[in-house]
Parts: structure tokens; sequence; C-alpha cells
């Protein structure tokens, strides 16, 4: 095979718009062909939408325990005002790699693919996993069915290792997050006669009274001095309804978001936002809630094995914790030790003219050939 630099791979990446929500069968395919090119075993996990996939690959002896590097392969939309150039197509300006994905995180995936084929000519005792997932911008909803394959597929990791924008800076930490739709159905008619509808926006308001007076009382704790803020969140993010101003609206819905300290399950932070809209039942409304994504906090001890590993691999103490969320928790709620470290920087991300530096890559790149040390009889 033609074996290509990580800033190659990069370029070919982010010609994929894999957007998050869409089919990513080019992006898997050819991900899937370069590796097994370089000796890995790949495996497809086809997800329950049926138009994109989980990519799974293997060098060294699989019933034995290794190391997984994971990464996710789809990216925001690109429908930012300010970008320069096409997002999907990658921008050179000297050592400035600019396009969409760069650092969140296409760059951490070039970089593994990069890394795979040399260590897949020597002899590992242990394996390394490369596990790429899809629709992670959408609340990390493709990685569990890949993580429920895991024991078919491989002995219990060592450690993950999840690749996302950290400045190579491992990260021990970081919050939960679940978000949920709220739907209120009320009844229609002329709004001068408010007597006769039933007024879906005026209802939500005790729904966003409701979610401002949780979110205040989270300011109070628990608190976990790591984090920035040091507290437990909610918030509203979004909110549609109502058709003209003077027609009375019978539909509004909101989207809100809790993100959860250690300890705290965020689920259970929304939990007085769903009583309180159920309680619209009694006066005619209908109220719908659904759960649109969840995922727990990441917590690995500062003396785990795992973050001695990354702090020998990049020579930096790993950082205690971050706001932000990955699938880290996930890989650690399955029972697998994980944290984070990658190239690129989280306030790149979703932004015009996302980029990553060469150096960055240049870096990951190392981390991950000296992981393939470890491996190595």
């Amino acid at each position: 095979m033609i074996e290509m630099t990580p800033d190659q791979i990069l370029e070919r990446l982010v010609a994929f718009p894999s957007v998050v929500g869409t089919p990513n069968q080019a992006i898997v395919g050819w991900i899937a062909d370069y590796l097994e090119q370089a000796g890995a075993r790949v495996t497809l996990l086809a997800g329950p939408e049926g138009d994109r996939s989980n990519l799974f690959a293997t060098v060294g002896p699989a019933d034995q325990p290794g190391y997984l590097l994971s990464g996710h392969m789809d990216v925001v939309p690109a429908g930012e005002p300010g970008w320069t150039s096409d997002p999907f197509s990658l921008q050179r300006d000297g050592e400035r790699l600019t396009g969409r994905g760069t650092s969140d995180m296409k760059g951490f995936l070039a970089c593994a693919v990069a890394a795979l084929p040399a260590i897949a000519r020597r002899p590992l005792e242990r394996p390394l996993h490369l596990a790429f997932s899809y629709d992670e911008e959408a609340g990390c909803r493709g990685v569990p069915h890949m993580i429920a394959r895991l024991p078919d597929l491989c002995a219990p990791p060592l450690g993950c290792i999840i690749g996302e924008p950290s400045g190579m800076r491992a990260i021990r930490a970081h919050k939960g997050k679940a978000a949920a739709r709220a739907a209120i159905g009320g009844r229609a008619g002329h709004s001068s006669r408010p007597d006769l509808g039933l007024n879906a926006i005026h209802a939500m308001a005790e729904i966003l009274d409701q979610a401002v007076t949780t979110a205040r009382r989270l300011t109070k704790g628990p608190f976990d001095e790591n984090f920035e803020p040091p507290y437990s969140s909610l918030q509203v993010g979004t909110i549609h309804g109502g058709q003209a101003v003077n027609v009375i609206p019978d539909q509004c819905t909101i989207e809100l978001e809790a993100r959860a300290i250690e300890g705290v399950d965020p689920v259970g932070l929304l939990a007085e936002v769903e009583a309180c809209l159920t309680t619209l039942t009694d006066r005619g409304f209908t109220a719908g809630w659904e759960v649109l994504s969840s995922y727990p906090a990441l917590s690995l001890a500062a003396d785990a094995p795992l973050a001695g590993l990354m702090e020998e691999l990049t020579g930096q103490t790993p950082l205690a914790a971050v706001s932000y969320g990955t699938e880290a928790g996930l890989y650690q709620a399955a029972g697998m030790p994980a944290i984070i470290c990658g190239p690129g920087d989280i306030g790149r991300a979703h932004k015009a003219n996302e980029f990553i530096e060469l150096a960055e890559l240049t870096a990951c790149v190392r981390m991950i050939e000296a992981l393939g040390n470890r491996l190595v009889l």
C-alpha cells in the first residue's frame, strides 16, 4: 500500500461532508479500505438508522487486553458565517490546516490511521484497536451500539483514549449530560376569545419557570471545584410555537439540557421539569416528553494506571477535568478505564475557519507510536 502522512489523510477525511445525522458510508468505506490494506482486521457495525455505521479495527492479538483509540467521524454543520474557504476542502496556510472537523475531531482520526501501518508491522504482544463512531455530535448516539458489541470483538481493553481536542494534554474527568424535548398541545382559536382556546405558549411559561427555578437551585451545589462552573447546570436552548399574533397558539416546544458533575444523574436533573409538564394534562393540554440523548460523567482517578501511562506518553500531568462532554463516560460506564487526549483545541471547534496545526498532528502521531511501543513483544 502507499502510506499517507497525517495531513494527507486529514485532507481526505475533511473532504467527506460527514455531518451529524446524515449517511456516512463514504467516509467509513474509505477508512476501512485504508486500514485493511495496512493489515488491520476491520468490522463495520451498522446502526439502527440503517444508513450509518461505526467502525472497529484491530491490529495484534484481539484475545489479549490492549488499548483502544476512540474518535467520532461526524462533524457539526458548517453553516456559520465567516468561512473564508470551502469548509469541506482542506486549506493549507503554512503550518495551519483549515476545514470543518480538523480539530473536532478528524485530526485525531487522521493521526490514528496514519500511525497504524507501522504499528501493524511490529510483533505485537497486545492489540491496538481503533473505534470510530457516528453521530457523537447528536449526544453520543452511535457509540453505545459499538460498545455493546465489544465483548464479541476484543478482550476488555486496558484503557481507552478518546481523542477529543485537548492540546495533547490528557484529561481525567468531564460532566455528564442529558437533553430532552418538551412539547405542549393546546387548542387554537381567535385571539379575541382566549376563553375558547388553550394557549400552549402560556402553558409552556410554567415549564420554563420550573426550568429556571431548577437551574438556580443547582448553583447552590453540590460542588466539584475541578469543573467550571463547579456545579451541575440546566438550561433551555430552543423554543418554538405559535403562528401569528392574533391566533391562540396550539403548539409549543422547547429543548433543554442538563450537565451534571460526577455522582449526579443528568437525566434526574430534568425530573422536576418533566413532572411539571405532566400536570398540564389535567387542564386539557397534551404533553410530550422525549429524552433526546444522555451520557454519564467521566471520572478517572489521578493514580489510575491509565493516567500514569498518559503522563509518560505526553510528558504532562493530566488535567483534572473539563466541563464539555465526550464518549469517554460511556466507555467507563461499560467497565473500561477511559481518558481524553487529542490534538487541536476545543475552542476552535464548532466555529468558522476551524483549524489544526501540523505540529499538533505530529505530536499526536508520536504519542500513538509511543503507545505502540508498549504493545511489542
